[in-house]
């Protein structure tokens, strides 16, 4: 067993011991530090001392997005920021990024629970592992590469993009893992197959994928057209990043490192705790984490736990892959955007109106987005150049923030279907496309 490994082991009853032994310590954390939980804690009248077993966790306040978006940008840090050696984020609802804050300590533990991800897998000190995922604010490349490095992998940094260049490398430093979001690969595989390259006659054994759902479908023509074995990795920029979870050689679940990140499964409408392997909520909270540290965090994808234990010896639970979300985000190429995104983008631009569309569709293997904003008559019975030149600016605006390229068409006005009810926003057609 590698050593990294060792607490994926670990017997049940000692897991749930010491659990509740860090679970009680990060209540005292968060409410002596952070005043939204001093204020939180109050108002449910619960502290740390209430916490005499693992079903008291029900006492103790959830934690949303929006409550990370409201105290942006350093409202939910626990350490001093002498103390924070780097800052991720991830999108906001509003333009305002999620913001997390790590200390020395939550960077070696993201190292390791990355390193013992990969572990899990079969990556050794003798892989050379290509890192697709983006590199800076976005979690994924430089969690990736810090595991890799401490579980002693050869990495190359490569980052998303430049394809013609990824398949070079996968064939002249004789790669053997691949790291990235599953459709860019599948886009990666289209290249080499225009290139002449058939990456099954290359090195590449395996690949680990992740930031965005993908179906067991994407995963057979993957692992059929690219001659690996994919695994799936999941995580969140407010929990840590990649490496809350992870597949293991079995493909039967996620494994989630239950020593650091304690799950819950709920009922996104009641918000009661489910039993056994009820489908649900995921709920995480973090039981060491020093920077931004996070106490039941509705991550709101809908999934199952798993405790029995699983083939490949591991004691600690396994999550089903993600199956939906219990709210209205969507996830276009690894980034988060949300309709009120759009909303509060367009309300802000002089001549959109606040009826729009967003038609979420799969060009070969890409992800694309197409967003239908009706326009004012004034603006839309203009000349031509004008109204290119609007189009650009509402192209302009929402990529600036979203931080990911779209397609605006302009629409006359009326002509978006008006509904009594819940507008329907999204038109998601991926989902025929499964």
């Amino acid at each position: 067993m590698n050593e990294l490994c060792k607490s994926d082991f670990t017997p049940r009853g000692e897991l749930e011991r010491l659990q509740l032994e860090r679970l009680r310590k990060m209540a005292v954390y968060v409410r002596e530090r952070i005043p939204f939980y001093q204020r939180k804690f109050a108002e449910k009248g619960v502290t740390e001392n209430d916490l005499r077993s693992l079903e008291d966790m029900r006492r103790l306040p959830f934690t949303v997005k929006t409550d990370l978006r409201d105290n942006y940008p350093f409202g939910l840090f626990a350490a001093p920021m002498e103390e924070v050696v780097r800052i991720h984020c991830s999108s906001g609802t509003t333009g305002k990024p999620i913001v997390a804050g790590y200390t020395a300590a939550d960077i070696k533990l993201w190292s390791e629970v990355m390193a013992r991800s990969f572990s899990g897998v079969g990556i050794t000190p003798r892989d050379i592992v290509q890192v697709a995922w983006g590199y800076g604010l976005f979690t994924g490349g430089l969690g990736a590469h810090y595991g890799l490095e401490r579980l002693g992998a050869t990495v190359i940094p490569i980052s998303g993009g430049n394809t013609e260049k990824q398949v070079m490398l996968i064939q002249d430093m004789g790669v053997t893992i691949w790291c990235g979001t599953p459709s860019y690969c599948l886009h990666l595989i289209e290249v080499a197959h225009q290139m002449g390259v058939d990456l099954r006659k290359t090195k590449l054994r395996a690949g680990v994928f992740g930031a965005e759902p993908w179906t067991e479908g994407m995963r057979e023509e993957i692992q059929a057209r690219m001659g690996i074995t994919a695994y799936d990795i999941y995580g969140l920029t407010e929990v840590i990043g990649p490496g809350v979870s992870c597949e293991c050689s079995a493909q039967k679940g996620l494994h989630i490192f239950e020593d650091v990140f304690y799950p819950e499964i709920i009922d996104p409408k009641t918000l009661e705790p489910l039993s056994g392997e009820a489908e649900g909520e995921l709920v995480i909270t973090t039981l060491t984490k020093q920077g931004t540290p996070v106490i039941r965090y509705r991550t709101r994808d809908i999934s199952r736990l798993y405790r029995d234990k699983c083939s490949c010896g591991r004691t600690i639970c396994r999550m089903e892959r993600v199956s939906g979300r219990s709210d209205d985000m969507l996830i276009i190429r690894g980034i988060n955007v949300f309709p009120s995104q759009i909303e509060s983008i367009l309300l802000g631009i002089e001549g959109a109106q606040p009826h729009y569309q967003i038609v979420v569709d799969r060009q070969g293997a890409m992800d694309d987005m197409e967003v239908r904003v009706e326009v004012a008559e004034s603006i839309f019975s203009d000349k031509v150049r004008e109204l290119e030149k609007f189009e650009r600016t509402v192209v302009n605006k929402i990529e600036s923030v979203l931080g990911l390229r779209v397609h605006v068409k302009l629409m006359e006005p009326g002509s978006i279907e008006r509904s009594m009810g819940k507008a329907k926003r999204v038109i998601d057609q991926r989902k025929e496309k499964q």
